[in-house]
């Protein structure tokens, strides 16, 4: 992303807030922010309302799907950014800024907000997964936006980045036959139980680097460019299995059955045992985090952003507690401590799986 993007973009914000009527402190400033695992760049704006300016290529971003999205989930009753002014064609946007304090940075720095912040977080998935239709006005106001669905491809093609990047180009493993036949038994497994569950709202990247602090409020949701319609697990699982932070067992388990029962008496699926809907959890998780395992790799590999590398071993840590609880894994762990393992170990980037997230919590 060269300078000269960035000036079009400043010109394009300066045009655009000029015709709303939103003021500036003196001439406009465009402030970098840390971007994220995709392509977008964020700039804080010094104007008198909190914005950002986005730079998001229309080559690899869908800045269409996140403007419609935007728009209905706000009119849910999820706190996701308004949009004032949008360019579709060259990818530019102007956001309101929900706040500046990510969950991650607020749950390591204020620790007896936990339980308030999670339980907000909880009340905003429910909202989320509430939602009525799948099917919404497009951003550019002439048809309308429809989710995808998680089907079988797509499941399948998400944990295919395990065997496409993690296993041979990050740790330089070639799979024989049989250890391709041992996963795909695995995935099936997982598509399975994922194809069970009720089918609802996802937004597909929901933890704590994807909500807005809001003191008092409920969170700011980003990132939800990418939702579908799949099972009911699959957020709950992103944000109390977060990839970036870790909860006890214990008190992760009491999350997941707390919103189970929201669900429940939400109507959005029938009562299941406790032990049936943490099967459900468990092993969308697992789906979740062999993707994981490939998209760090990739991000390094072919992305060139090596931060996610120190992110691993807590996934790898998530893969094997899981496999570890259930018999009809046993194989696939035996697999992965005795093939794998190795090869982690020998990596810069690896340190002790087994106390990933320990000093976190």
């Amino acid at each position: 992303m060269n300078t000269e993007q960035i000036n079009a973009l400043q010109q394009w914000a300066e045009q655009r807030l000029e015709q709303l009527g939103i003021g500036t402190d003196g001439a406009l400033v465009l402030t970098p922010l840390n971007g994220d695992a995709g392509f977008r760049r964020y700039f804080r704006l010094n104007t008198q309302q909190p914005l950002l300016a986005v730079l998001a290529p229309p080559e690899t971003e869908d800045s269409a799907a996140f403007v419609a999205i935007a728009r209905y989930l706000r009119s849910q009753g999820v706190m996701t950014p308004k949009i004032p002014a949008v360019d579709l064609q060259h990818g530019w946007l102007l956001v309101e800024e929900l706040g500046q304090r990510l969950f991650s940075e607020v749950l390591l720095e204020e620790r007896d907000l936990v339980e308030q912040m999670y339980g907000d977080a909880l009340m905003t998935l429910l909202r989320l997964q509430q939602c009525p239709t799948i099917t919404m006005p497009a951003a550019d106001g002439d048809g309308m936006h429809t989710l995808p669905r998680y089907d079988s491809a797509r499941l399948n093609s998400e944990m295919a980045l395990f065997h496409e990047w993690f296993v041979p180009q990050l740790l330089g493993y070639q799979l024989s036959a049989d250890e391709r036949e041992l996963l795909d038994a695995v995935y099936l497994q997982l598509e399975s139980a994922a194809l069970q569950q009720p089918q609802v709202w996802v937004h597909r990247d929901y933890h704590s680097r994807n909500l807005i602090y809001r003191d008092g409020q409920a969170p700011g949701v980003i990132d939800f460019q990418d939702a579908v319609r799949g099972p009911i697990t699959y957020d709950l699982v992103s944000l109390l299995r977060d990839c970036y932070i870790r909860w006890p067992r214990q008190q992760v388990e009491k999350w997941a059955l707390a919103y189970g029962d929201m669900a429940v008496s939400a109507g959005l699926m029938a009562p299941v045992t406790q032990r049936g809907f943490l099967r459900w959890f468990d092993l969308m998780g697992l789906q979740r985090h062999l993707k994981v395992l490939g998209i760090f790799a990739r991000l390094w590999l072919r992305d060139g952003k090596a931060g996610y590398l120190r992110d691993l071993p807590l996934v790898m840590r998530y893969t094997l507690e899981v496999a570890e609880g259930y018999p009809e894994l046993r194989d696939f762990t035996y697999w992965f401590k005795e093939k794998l393992l190795p090869l982690c170990e020998q990596q810069e980037w690896y340190s002790d799986y087994t106390c990933a997230g320990e000093s976190q919590v």
